[in-house]
């Protein structure tokens, strides 16, 4: 993984760049120190190295377990307890992989919506698939999830009978506490530890985001690979992920508010989504924070392409670019040329991609905006595992830059105190 900022250099003073690069500093050694806010909530930044070899194993054998019966695997989960491991399975599938025959289960997700269309059409999908869930929730009583748990779960049991549904049921959830917790230990379910010391947007290198993705058939060791040569990296003075940390927050103070993460592989859209979260929840406190927003080029070009290169001045893109595709597909030479694209025979379709890339990088920065662009080799388990690490580790780095607490979220809580008091919650 590569990180270039050297387009942001004429939005910036050297003054500034020294100045922020010590605060990111000392911001990742409090990190490692855990002398700063929110220091109870820092297991992910050794994690990479705390995952046994027993628990992959263990994940493995219960996933090629359910992948020798089932049809589908649904995940119930919102926030980080589905954002990360959809956004790595989706970055990792085919991009046709629905249409396609699999040997691998198909993943969906429910209990990130309250959509009562969204459960009654899955209800109508499962009733002919054969299937099995897995919970994810610290809880057992978040809303969504829980809602869609009990549908599911008395669905399950009216289809396969109390019995065959206990082996269908997977609780990823608190070690000792919570109601899921009590509930799994008095069914047994097959169950796995969310650490305590883990938030749920930082989760997805546990067995939150690593089962799921054992069961749509990836290699999660491959993924705690990629993430730990990050971490081995990130633990050096002035690394890339202090840069970047660094370089958005002076971006921040000098007016440019909205970050935009670009992407130019349709793989990638999900793995925005996560992001988005991991930045927004992580730094949206106190009225500050750089709003997270996200686009796919260069299909977004021909909607929100105008607005980012002549629109308010406030935005800074961050560009993901793959260097090497999986496949090779060349524009052939047509007779007729009626299109006037055989300027363009012989060439791959990636080949016009990477031009798009640096013309629109030309356009947008001649306009006004600042560009971060970070690159890796391909699409695989070991490199996506590596943007995972990066992109948390920064995203603390820049909470403690920010000055605010990285790893709570109590904003998210109004909503859902509004809403209990509606419903006649006992106690709202």
């Amino acid at each position: 993984m590569k990180l270039d900022i050297t387009n942001t250099e004429t939005f910036t003073e050297k003054k500034e760049v020294t100045n922020f690069k010590e605060k990111a500093r000392k911001a990742n050694k409090s990190l490692h120190t855990k002398d700063g806010k929110g220091s109870n909530y820092l297991g992910w930044v050794n994690l990479p190295y705390e995952i046994t070899d027993n628990l992959i194993k263990d994940i493995n054998t219960k996933a090629e377990e359910l992948q020798s019966k089932i049809e589908i695997m649904l995940t119930i989960g919102i926030g980080g307890s589905y954002l990360g491991a959809k956004a790595v399975i989706e970055a990792l599938s085919d991009n046709f992989s629905e249409y396609k025959t699999n040997k691998y289960p198909k993943m969906l997700f429910a209990g990130n919506n309250l959509s009562e269309d969204y459960i009654a059409e899955l209800i109508q999908l499962l009733d002919d698939k054969s299937y099995a869930v897995t919970v994810i929730s610290k809880s057992g009583t978040t809303t969504e999830p829980a809602t869609s748990f009990r549908i599911f779960k008395k669905h399950l049991e009216k289809k396969y009978g109390k019995k065959e549904a206990v082996s269908r049921i997977i609780a990823i959830t608190d070690k000792e506490k919570g109601a899921l917790k009590q509930l799994a230990d008095s069914e047994g379910y097959k169950t796995y530890v969310i650490p305590d010391d883990v938030g749920g947007r930082f989760s997805v290198l546990t067995p939150v985001g690593l089962f799921p993705v054992a069961v749509a058939g990836f290699d999660i060791k491959k993924l705690i690979d990629g993430a730990e040569n990050i971490a081995e990296q990130t633990k050096k003075e002035n690394n890339n992920a202090e840069a970047y940390a660094a370089i958005r927050n002076i971006l921040y103070t000098n007016g440019f508010t909205n970050e935009i993460l670009v992407n130019y592989n349709p793989k990638l859209t999900f793995f925005a989504e996560w992001w988005k979260q991991l930045y927004g929840e992580s730094e949206g406190k106190k009225g500050k924070g750089i709003f997270p927003a996200s686009v796919s080029f260069t299909t977004d070009l021909h909607s929100l392409g105008q607005y980012i290169q002549d629109g308010k001045r406030n935005l800074f893109e961050t560009v993901i670019s793959v260097e090497k595709t999986k496949y090779n597909v060349v524009l052939e030479k047509d007779e007729q040329n009626l299109d006037k694209l055989n300027y363009l025979a012989g060439k791959n379709i990636e080949y016009i991609n990477k031009s798009a890339e640096q013309g629109t990088l030309k356009a947008h920065l001649d306009g006004g905006v600042p560009n971060i662009r970070i690159s890796i080799p391909e699409i695989n388990e070991f490199y996506i595992g590596e943007l995972i690490y990066f992109f948390e580790k920064a995203c603390g780095i820049s909470g403690y830059i920010l000055g605010v607490n990285p790893f709570d979220q109590p904003g998210v809580e109004a909503y859902k105190r509004n809403m209990f008091r509606i419903l006649g919650k006992p106690g709202y």
